[in-house]
């Protein structure tokens, strides 16, 4: 034997082992078998246990038991072309109709795509392997598996240029302020043509839901603002008014003794705009704080190629973008959010009582209001 080298005798201590085992773990692997019409929510506690299928169920437990806590205020950060696909009606919808989602960051172009629901038009499921070039000479849209008629897009901007020509849009907005304004005429869309529940729009506007556009410019909503420009409307989205309005958000929730928790879909642009509300507050207004509370992100992207879509919880806390002690009420499951999100939607549905809404779309102001009060509380220490 190498004097140096350490021996371990496999047979010896196996009691030690044992309890070293049950430290380590949570639970036994010993599932029933799954029968016919087993619930979703069943169906994940009991037989989602490993692998990405753990880190579902994980996901799952952390919203439902966590996030959805009365005091908690949960940001859902979207991308990816989700409501195209009826992600919106099937499950954001309800999410946010339940009380389940406080403010939404979002890409443009789900909101645009969005749009098409409340007006009645339709898309269809296909199949991924389709002829473009006959697509383009019928004038059909594909996304993916998706397609549609090229009269949608056209119908849509229309609709858009003629609502943003309105008296009530000549002016400066958030983007959730503006997106609020779009959703009160969709929802009255909604009620004419009987379609309710379709926009997730219409739906944030009935519950009072913010919701934000990160790139305002990077989509079909934004490039029909700037044709309108070019016509001399007054309507501008001021996206520094967003940046005060959601630290806002998590200030108020977090001053007043609540805990915040981020719902990740994806990644990109979305993700850094509601993570980046921490370092907000802590690094640039110089208040006291430590970061959101529960991180849950569904996504595709790796963490090692350095870009912020696959960060890790781990990595945010380095910015101040998670509370370094919160890092075990921390998720990231590596799965397409087009399966996941219709899983957590029907878990949270079946097991958690509807929350009052908090109705954060009626209480920007105030919010801002609250923040500027404490930043000059910080600049008159500073002797700025």
């Amino acid at each position: 034997m190498h004097p140096h080298k350490p021996h371990y005798d496999r047979h010896a201590g196996t009691a030690e082992n044992k309890e070293f085992i049950k430290r380590i773990s949570r639970q036994r692997i010993d599932p029933p078998a799954v029968p016919g019409g087993i619930s979703a929510a069943d169906l994940i506690d009991s037989a989602f246990l490993s692998y990405n299928g753990g880190r579902m169920r994980e996901g799952c437990q952390l919203y439902a038991q966590r996030m959805l806590a009365p005091d908690c205020t949960v940001g859902l950060a979207l991308s990816g072309a989700l409501t195209p696909a009826g992600l919106g009606m099937s499950c954001l919808v309800p999410l946010v109709e339940a009380g389940f989602i406080d403010w939404i960051i979002s890409t443009g172009a789900n909101l645009y795509h969005d749009t098409h629901y409340a007006l009645g038009m339709d898309l269809y499921q296909a199949g991924p392997s389709l002829p473009d070039l006959e697509l383009r000479e019928n004038q059909v849209i594909r996304i993916y598996d998706i397609v549609f008629d090229y009269e949608n897009l056209l119908g849509t901007d229309k609709f858009y240029r003629t609502l943003l020509r309105g008296e009530a849009f000549q002016q400066t907005f958030s983007t959730a302020e503006f997106h609020n304004l779009v959703g009160k005429y969709l929802n009255e869309r909604e009620q004419q043509t009987g379609v309710k529940g379709k926009s997730l729009l219409a739906a944030a506007y009935r519950a009072g839901v913010p919701i934000y556009t990160s790139s305002p410019g990077d989509s079909s909503i934004g490039m029909n603002i700037a044709a309108l420009q070019l016509e001399g409307s007054k309507l501008n989205l001021d996206p520094f008014r967003d940046v005060n309005q959601t630290a806002g958000i998590v200030w108020e929730a977090k001053a007043t003794g609540g805990t915040s928790g981020v719902f990740i879909l994806g990644g990109g642009s979305p993700k850094n705009f509601m993570l980046q509300t921490e370092p907000q507050i802590q690094e640039v207004l110089g208040l006291a704080e430590s970061g959101h509370d529960y991180f849950l992100q569904f996504t595709d992207a790796r963490p090692d190629t350095g870009g912020l879509s696959g960060a890790t919880p781990s990595e945010a806390m380095t910015w101040g973008k998670v509370d370094p002690d919160k890092l075990p009420g921390t998720v990231t499951c590596y799965v397409d959010s087009t399966i996941a999100l219709p899983l957590i939607s029907a878990y949270a549905l079946t097991l958690v009582k509807p929350r009052p809404h908090k109705r954060y779309i009626d209480k920007l102001p105030e919010l801002t209001r609250k923040l500027n009060a404490k930043y000059a509380e910080v600049r008159k220490e500073r002797g700025e």
